[in-house]
Parts: structure tokens; sequence; C-alpha cells
């Protein structure tokens, strides 16, 4: 277990963002049935949550609703009927009437099967009366109900589009049929053929018609005769779930293309300009039917850009028309689609919108798409594009989740994923164009929670990590920043700006000598306890011990912009405590202790040095050799706090400083300035005043100018009789007196010893 969990923590946050982001990439290509059912439910969501679309007023529907049934008895009726529809309609204006009903087997007529056994009858008793031939033959036109109706299609101003429909496999026919019917059928719905195909390239070796019947069904001969057109009303729901969102404009059947009522019926209202189907390596582009583009997959399918739920389209019931209720001209220059919307006899179709959808209403959301060119598109460059967006919101989210805090991370990742259905959203609405939506939002939705769950998993490591590495070194607050930033703590150093400070106790030997054991840990147990408390105090870095010796770092881990500041208060509280700890031990019988405070502030390295299974967080470089050289240097001028002038240019405004000298310590060739730090800006006057003389008298000393500079000295030391670098200044100024330095003297002064 041990074993596999580590191995879970091993893992890279990059690798995991690359291998979901390709593994949704291959998803995507191969298809997934519930990812792309859910993808559907996300196209249904958009057209519900759509505003209702007003269709085109050209495009109406003459129904056979409840009141049509009440009125004109049972459906079906005789073809007379709808005989006296189309005259009526022809009449109104209607420019284009197409049926989503058809008309398969003879009208079934008792007073023509009446008048037929009566001539047969006739016949019989070989009567020569020519009147009662013709009376018989009279009666028969006028009761033969199909031929009636295939009369008014002939007559009709309005071209009459009949409807049929395609059986698409054997299975679905409980017979066998003979080739000979095949063709006979196929006969009947000749007029419904695309009359041009335009391939885009030569040689296409594939059929591109994925689409392919078994046998029409047409209607009977009289009628497909006398109609102009026709065309087939299937609707091929969506093998997912049933649902009807694709209309097929063509229908393979034999070696001809078929198109559907909603083509016919648009094509003959455009008086028929140039008809053709476009097909190119892949599958089929489109119809061009004139000057208009209707686009399609690859299959020849058309996405029917719903309009609003049932009878956003007019209706009209065909009682009223029969019975001449509605106002003259209300199907002027109308495509009228004749279909049945009454209970119990109209095609039930689930759509998007509803799961009960009247069948009419679909051909005629079709009609609208292709008249008024509103069409909802899936070109092939949206996988292109879908691909892309998985790709980008997966390397988005892995970038961004990974450098952010966790609530940032679901800030940003929200806001990512509403962005992400916005612009799709946004698209589908005023571009008619349908993106991808799940698979990309699933990439975003598995690299957060990949992310997150790995982040789980490795935060308490890392928090026990760095609390091990750093408890006992910096204060809470450095290992706050720390469990923030865990990445800081790797092997390694980095280059950069830090303050280091240095302390050791004077004469610590002599005092060693003078406690048992035990004393000694106990005074020197106290003494690190207190200064320890202080370098956290102002959120240094505890390096190391070394001995009685403190080295800590100011400005890593955490960042402090003013770590020269934060070291100098550090050392001046340092200071303070001392004094309380010797009032202490003196009250104990206790001997008091000194120490020397160096501290520099320079670039240096800084980070975890050492092996892969044991390190310390430490800095190096000469910088930091010079901090350990300014804390010896306190010996030489009995002073308790030295720093360097890299960090007396940082912290000049904050504390008083005086000029101790010009030195060159010990391995070093460069000169350097070192300063005692005195106190804060608010000394007393007679304080500030030594230090003023002080820095005065360090100025004379370097002109050479012996005398004067003895002279401040003294005067000093009278002021301050602990200040002992007056002394030694007294000292050097009499012998460089008597032995003059060279004429290139610098008045740095060389220290021969740590």
């Amino acid at each position: 277990m041990k074993k596999s969990l580590k191995s879970i923590i091993s893992i890279n946050p990059t690798s995991i963002t690359i291998t979901l982001t390709i593994f949704v990439l291959i998803l995507f290509l191969f298809g997934v049935a519930i990812l792309d059912l859910v993808e559907l439910k996300t196209y249904d969501l958009q057209l519900i949550s759509r505003e209702v679309r007003k269709p085109s007023p050209q495009v109406v529907l003459a129904v056979i609703d409840e009141k049509s049934v009440n009125t004109e008895g049972r459906w079906p009726w005789p073809r007379a009927k709808i005989a006296r529809l189309i005259d009526l309609l022809s009449q109104d204006g209607a420019k284009v009437i197409g049926f989503d009903i058809g008309f398969w087997e003879p009208d079934e007529n008792t007073n023509l099967e009446f008048i037929s056994q009566f001539e047969q009858k006739i016949d019989s008793l070989k009567l020569k009366d020519d009147r009662i031939k013709e009376f018989i033959k009279k009666s028969k036109l006028n009761a033969d109900n199909d031929l009636i109706l295939a009369n008014a299609i002939r007559k009709s101003r309005a071209k009459v589009v009949l409807g049929y429909f395609f059986y698409m496999t054997q299975a679905e026919l409980n017979y066998q049929v003979e080739q000979k019917d095949i063709e006979r059928q196929l006969k009947r719905i000749i007029n419904s053929q695309y009359p041009l195909l335009m391939y885009d390239q030569q040689n296409i070796t594939i059929d591109p018609f994925i689409r392919i019947a078994y046998i029409p069904e047409a209607n009977l001969d009289i009628l497909s005769q006398a109609a102009p057109s026709s065309g087939y009303f299937n609707v091929v729901p969506d093998p997912e779930d049933g649902i009807i969102r694709w209309m097929p404009l063509i229908i393979k059947c034999g070696e001809d293309i078929y198109g559907p009522l909603s083509i016919q019926s648009v094509w003959h209202y455009l008086d028929r300009p140039q008809l053709m189907v476009r097909v190119a390596y892949h599958g089929i582009e489109g119809i061009k039917m004139g000057e208009r583009f209707i686009p399609t997959n690859e299959k020849g399918e058309m996405l029917i850009n719903y309009l609003g739920p049932e009878k956003t389209f007019p209706h009209y019931s065909i009682s009223d028309i029969i019975h001449g209720n509605l106002p003259k001209g209300t199907f002027n220059d109308k495509i009228v689609l004749v279909g049945a919307t009454a209970i119990g006899i109209y095609d039930i179709r689930n759509t998007p919108l509803s799961p009960v959808y009247p069948g009419l209403e679909v051909h005629a959301t079709a009609v609208d798409n292709i008249l008024n060119k509103d069409f909802l598109e899936k070109p092939k460059w949206t996988e292109i594009y879908d691909a892309l967006a998985i790709l980008i919101l997966g390397l988005l989210t892995g970038v961004a989740v990974r450098r952010v805090s966790a609530l940032k991370g679901i800030f940003f990742s929200s806001v990512l994923f509403i962005t992400y259905i916005w612009i799709s959203r946004w698209l589908f609405i005023h571009w008619g164009i349908w993106v991808n939506i799940v698979y990309p939002l699933l990439t975003l939705a598995l690299i957060y929670t990949s992310l997150t769950v790995y982040r789980y998993l490795t935060e308490e490591r890392e928090r026990k990590k760095i609390k091990g590495a750093f408890t006992y070194y910096v204060s809470s607050s450095v290992v706050n920043e720390m469990l923030k930033h865990p990445e800081k703590l790797k092997l390694g150093g980095d280059r950069k700006e830090l303050s280091v400070l240095f302390s050791d106790i004077r004469g610590f030997t002599t005092i060693a000598e003078g406690l048992t054991p035990e004393d000694l840990v106990h005074l020197l147990n106290e003494y690190l306890t207190v200064m320890t408390d202080i370098v956290f105090k102002y959120d240094g870095t505890l390096d190391k011990y070394m001995g009685d010796a403190i080295m800590a770092i100011y400005g890593a881990p955490l960042d402090l912009p003013d770590h020269p500041i934060k070291a100098c208060q550090s050392a001046l509280e340092m200071i303070n405590e001392l004094k309380r700890l010797n009032q202490k031990w003196i009250g104990e019988g206790k001997q008091p202790i000194d120490i020397g405070i160096g501290i520099n502030t320079s670039p240096m390295m800084v980070g975890n040095m050492g092996s892969e299974q044991r390190f310390d967080f430490t800095v190096m470089g000469d910088s930091v050799n010079l901090g350990s050289r300014l804390e010896g240097a306190n010996k030489s001028y009995k002073t308790n706090i030295i720093i360097s002038e890299f960090t007396f240019d940082r912290v000049k405004n904050e504390f008083v400083c005086m000029e101790l000298d010009s030195v060159r310590v010990k391995g070093k060739r460069q000169p350097v300035k070192i300063y005692n730090l005195v106190g804060y800006k608010d000394l007393p006057d007679i304080q500030e005043t030594v230090v003023n003389q002080f820095n005065q008298a360090v100025a004379l000393y370097k002109k050479r100018k012996w005398d004067e500079a003895v002279h401040v000295f003294e005067n000093i030391t009278v002021m301050d009789a602990n200040l002992y670098a007056a002394q030694v200044y007294i000292e050097r100024c009499l012998d460089l007196k008597k032995n003059p330095p060279p004429a290139d003297w610098d008045g740095v002064y060389a220290m021969t010893t740590k």
C-alpha cells in the first residue's frame, strides 16, 4: 500500500494534465456513447432555453384536427374531400400544397362498387340503350374519388407535392418483394429525384450516400402521374435516445437519389431553380438550390432548427377551409402543408422541445429553415475547434490549478467552465454553429479533479516534510509560507540577496571552565532559547548552532523586502535581552557574559544543501564569510554589533550607526567599511553627540590629520569611557605619526585575526 501510494505521489502534475488531455482527445475521436448522449442533451437544452422564434409567414398548416374529424367524419375521408381541399387552396392563391399523408391504396367507395356491379348486370342483359351506358359512365366518373383527386391535382394552379415514405430495410416488410414491384414503386416517385450531382473531386471511388432505402411506399399511379412532384416524409431519430434532430435530405434507392417533402416544396415555391447535390470525398457537403446552399452532415442530414413548441406555425382546420370560414387570401402565396394533428391519427414525434410533437410541424420547420436560410450547422471544421478546445482548456486548467491556491483554483476553473459554455452558446445563438461542449468540459473537470486529488495526496506529505525541516529553525509565519509554497523545499540553491547574522559569546571557553557540565548546559540552553526566540520574532531562519554561536538568515525562505532591518532589530533586541539575562544570572551568583554580533547583506546562495537523503537549509558564499568575520571583529573594537557597509546602506534611515573603520578582513582582498550599530533614531543627545564626533574623528584619521583626530578621540573618551574604539584609534594615530604610512595609504586597516 505504501509503495503504491508513493508511486501515485511521484506522478508529475504536468504528466497528469497531458495524459488526461490526450485521453479525452482519444475519447472524442472515437466517440463514447454515454458522452455523445450527454452532448445531444446539451444541444437540446440550448434549443429549449432559446427564445421562441417567429416562423416565416409563407409556411402554414392545413390540419386534420379534432374539429375536422367531428365535422367531416372519421379519417380517412373520401378523396373527393381532399380534392375539394386542393381546389379551395388553389383558388385562394396557395403556391405549393405539400401532403404529409399518403394515398397508397384505392379509395374505398361503396357507390363506385355498386355502379360497377350495376354496369356488369346491364352488360349481362345485353341492353343496347346508349343513354343507360352514358349514365353509368358519368356516374362512375363522379363516384371515382381517386380520379377526382387526380383531376384536382392536375388542374390545380398550386404545385402539389405528394408525400410518400421509404422502407429502409427488407426486415420492415412482412412479405417478400419482387424486383418488378420495387421498380414499379420507384417509377411512381421519379419526380422526387435530384436532377444533378456535383462532385468536388474527380474519381471518388466510395459511395457517399449512406441512407440507402429498400423500397418506397408510393402513392397510387393515377395520383403520382397527376402530381408535378413528390417527396418522402421519412425522419430519422438519433439512435442514442430516439429524438429527431436531423432531417435526412437525401435517400438513395436503387441507382437514384431522392429528396424529401421539404426540399420539393421549397424548390417548387422558388419556381424550380437549379437543384443539385454537392458531394465531397468525405461525404455529402450539402444541397445547392439556386443561390441557396443547404448545409448537411456527411450523411446528407440537415440539423432541424426548431423554432418553438407545438403550434408555432399557424394551424388552419380543414373543416374551416372546406366550409369557407376563413378570410379570402389566407393562403395566398403560401406553402400549405397538409397533415393530421388530431389525437389518435397524427404521427407523434419525439423532438428536443417535446416528446409529443406533431410530425407535420417537423416538416414545416425544415421548410422554414430552407426558405429563410436559417440553419444550425456542425461543419467539419468544428471537429478541429473541438479538439483545440480540449487541448486549450486542459492545458489552461493544468497550468493554473497547480500554481494557485485551492480557492483560486476552483474559482479559475469555474470561470473557465462558464466562459466556455457562454462562448458555445453565443456561437449557437448568433451564428447557428453547434460546437462540442461535453468533451472540453470533461477535460477541464477531469484535470481539475485529478490535480485537486493529487494536491490532497501530496499536501500532507509536503506539510510533514516542511515542518520536519523548518519547525525548529524558523518562526511559525515562515513555516506557514513554506506550506503555501512547498516547491521552495527542493535540493539546490538560488542566488538571492539576504542578510546573515552571526553571534558568539565572548570568552566562552573561560566561562565553561568555571561551570559544571550541567550548569553549562543549563546556561547555554537558556541563552540560546532567548536568542532563538528573537530570531523567530523577526521572521529570521535559524541556520545552525555552532556551540555557543548562532547563525541566522533573513529573507529566506520567507521573502522579506526589509530583511536588513529585521536583522538589525534582532541584534539590538539580543543585546537588550542579554542585559536582562545577565542581571538574572548575577542574582543567581553566576558570571555574566558578553556577545558579539556581525551582520552582512549581500547576494548569496541559499537553499537545501546536502544529499537527497539528508540536507540542510543554509546559505553559502563570500558574503556569508564576511558576516562571520564582522562578528569576530567586535573583539578588536570591544563592540557588540558590527554591520557591513552593504547593510548600512539599507538601514541608515532607520538606525543610528557609527562608522567604525574601513578594514580588509582575513581571507578577502577588497576592503569594506564597517559600522557599529548603536541603536534606533531616538538616542539620548549625549550618545548622538558621541556618534557624530566619532564619525568626524574617523574622517580626520583618513585625511592623516593625526593630532586633530587624537584630540577628538580624547574628547570622546571623556564623554564615553566605555567606547574602546576611540582608544584604538588614538594608539593608531600616535603610531602612524611616528611611522607615517606610504603615499598610497587608503586608510584601510588589515585584520590579521578572525
